[in-house]
C-alpha cells in the first residue's frame, strides 16, 4: 500500500448493550474507511464469532475519507472466548446511547431488522440464503451486504432518508432498457431496505475507450427514451432542476458551508450566484430535456462482464438536466478519456435530440455542476450524526472553489 494512504483498524466490540471490549489495531489491505468487508472479516475470524461493523467512531491522521487510524464500533452476533478481547474503554463516550439522525444500519437493533427482513423477503421471492452474509460497505450515506443464495448473490442496500429510493429511478430506466440497471427484488421504502440482484463483473475506472463511448451513448439513449415519458408517468423523484438552483446556492452561502472560505472567496460566490439565473436560461436554451438523472455517474459507478455494462447507485438521482452526467463522466475519467467521453457525450444527445446543442451545454454547466454537488455534499452533513462528518467535512467548501475555477475558464 501506499505509506499516505495505509489504514489501520481498531474496534469496540459490543454484544447488544454491553460492551465486551476492544480489539486491535491491525493492518486493512484497503485504504477507504467504508469499505468494512476486510475489517469485519478480519475480526470475525479473530474472535470466532460473525461480527460487524457499525459506523466509524474515531480517525487519526489519513484524508478524504482513506488511511490513517480507524476507530469502529462493531457488533459481535454471539460471545467471544475470554481473553481474546483488550479491557473496555474507560470512558465509552456515549458509544451506546442514541444519537440524532444515527443511521437505522449504524445501530445493533436497526442491523438486525435490515438482515431479517432481507432474509424473509428472499424467502418470499424462493431464494433463500445459502449461507450468512458478508457485510461489504458502511457509512453514513448507504449500508451494502451481500448475501449468497443458490441463483448466485444478491445484495442488500440501505439508504437514509434524505437519498432518493433506487427502486424509483430503476424501474423508470428498467422500462426503456433493463439491461442497464441492477433488477428491484424487494423493497421497504420507508426503512430505506432494498434488495438488488447481483451485476458480475468489474467497475469501471479501468475502463477500456470502447466501453466508456459505449456506456455514454447508452445511456443518453435511454435518459432521452425516459424524458419523452417522464412527465406523463408518476413518479417521487425530487425535482432539481438547474432552475432551481440559484435559490439552494444563495441558502448554501448564508449558512455554515461558506465559513471556510476566505472573504474575497465568499464575494466572487455570490457574484456568481447571482449571475445563475442567466446561466441558467442559457442552459435551457440548449435544448436538452428533463429526464431522470443519475447524478453520480462517474465510471466507478458503471459495472462490466465484457458483455453487460450497466450503472448502479442511484441515491442521487432526481429529476432534472442530463448535463450533470456528462460532466460528471468526464471528469472522474482519466485525462486522456476526457475528450473522447465529452464528444461521446455530445454526440449521443445531438442524435438523439436534433437541434439541440449539447456541447455548448456542457461548457456552461461547469460551474453549475460544482454548485450542485456543493448543496448535496451540505445535505449529506445536514442529514447525518455527527461523529460521521468526517466523511464529508469541507466538500461544500471545496466545491464552491471549484465552481469558481471553472467560472473563470469557461
Amino acid at each position: 500500500m501506499d505509506g499516505q494512504r495505509d489504514r489501520t483498524a481498531g474496534a469496540v466490540v459490543t454484544a447488544g448493550e454491553t460492551c465486551l471490549g476492544t480489539f486491535g489495531p491491525f493492518p486493512v489491505a484497503t485504504p477507504w474507511w467504508a469499505d468494512v468487508e476486510p475489517v469485519a472479516a478480519h475480526l470475525t475470524a479473530a474472535l470466532g464469532v460473525p461480527v460487524m461493523v457499525l459506523r466509524l467512531v474515531g480517525v487519526e491522521g489519513g484524508a478524504h475519507a482513506g488511511g490513517g487510524h480507524v476507530t469502529y464500533h462493531a457488533e459481535a452476533f454471539g460471545r467471544p472466548r475470554p481473553g481474546l478481547l483488550g479491557p473496555p474503554p474507560r470512558d465509552l463516550g456515549g458509544l451506546l446511547d442514541p444519537a440524532p439522525r444515527r443511521s437505522g444500519w449504524a445501530t445493533a437493533d436497526g442491523l438486525r431488522r435490515a438482515l431479517a427482513w432481507a432474509e424473509a423477503s428472499l424467502r418470499a421471492a424462493g431464494l433463500p440464503p445459502a449461507g450468512p452474509p458478508r457485510q461489504v460497505k458502511t457509512w453514513n450515506l448507504s449500508g451494502l451486504f451481500r448475501i449468497p443464495t443458490a441463483s448466485g448473490p444478491v445484495w442488500l442496500k440501505a439508504t437514509p432518508a434524505f437519498t432518493t429510493p433506487e427502486a424509483e429511478p430503476i424501474g423508470l430506466l428498467a422500462d426503456v432498457d433493463a439491461e442497464i440497471v441492477p433488477a428491484v427484488l424487494a423493497e421497504d421504502r420507508e426503512r430505506g431496505w432494498t434488495l438488488l440482484s447481483h451485476l458480475p463483473g468489474e467497475d469501471c475506472w479501468d475502463a477500456p475507450p470502447d466501453v466508456v463511448s459505449t456506456m455514454i451513448g447508452r445511456w443518453v439513449e435511454v435518459q432521452a427514451a425516459v424524458a419523452e415519458r417522464l412527465d406523463r408517468t408518476p413518479h417521487g423523484l425530487p425535482d432539481r432542476a438547474p432552475r432551481t438552483l440559484p435559490e439552494r446556492v444563495h441558502a448554501l452561502l448564508d449558512g455554515a458551508a461558506a465559513a471556510p472560505l476566505a472573504e474575497d472567496e465568499r464575494s466572487a460566490a455570490r457574484r456568481l450566484a447571482d449571475a445563475l439565473p442567466a446561466r441558467v436560461r442559457a442552459l435551457e436554451e440548449c435544448g436538452l430535456p428533463r429526464t431522470v438523472v443519475h447524478a453520480d455517474f462517474h465510471p466507478g459507478n458503471w459495472r462490466s462482464d465484457g458483455r453487460r455494462t450497466a450503472v448502479v447507485d442511484f441515491a442521487d438521482s432526481h429529476a432534472g438536466n442530463p448535463v450533470l452526467d456528462g460532466l460528471r463522466a468526464r471528469d472522474f475519467l482519466p485525462e486522456r478519456l476526457r475528450r473522447q467521453a465529452a464528444d461521446a457525450w455530445t454526440a449521443a444527445w445531438s442524435a438523439c435530440v436534433p437541434g439541440s446543442d449539447p456541447g455548448r451545454a456542457l461548457a456552461l454547466a461547469g460551474p453549475l455542476g460544482h454548485l450542485t454537488y456543493a448543496v448535496r455534499y451540505q445535505e449529506f452533513l445536514d442529514g447525518i450524526e455527527d461523529g460521521e462528518r468526517v466523511y464529508h467535512e469541507g466538500d461544500p467548501a471545496r466545491e464552491i472553489r471549484a465552481a469558481l475555477a471553472r467560472a473563470r475558464t469557461a
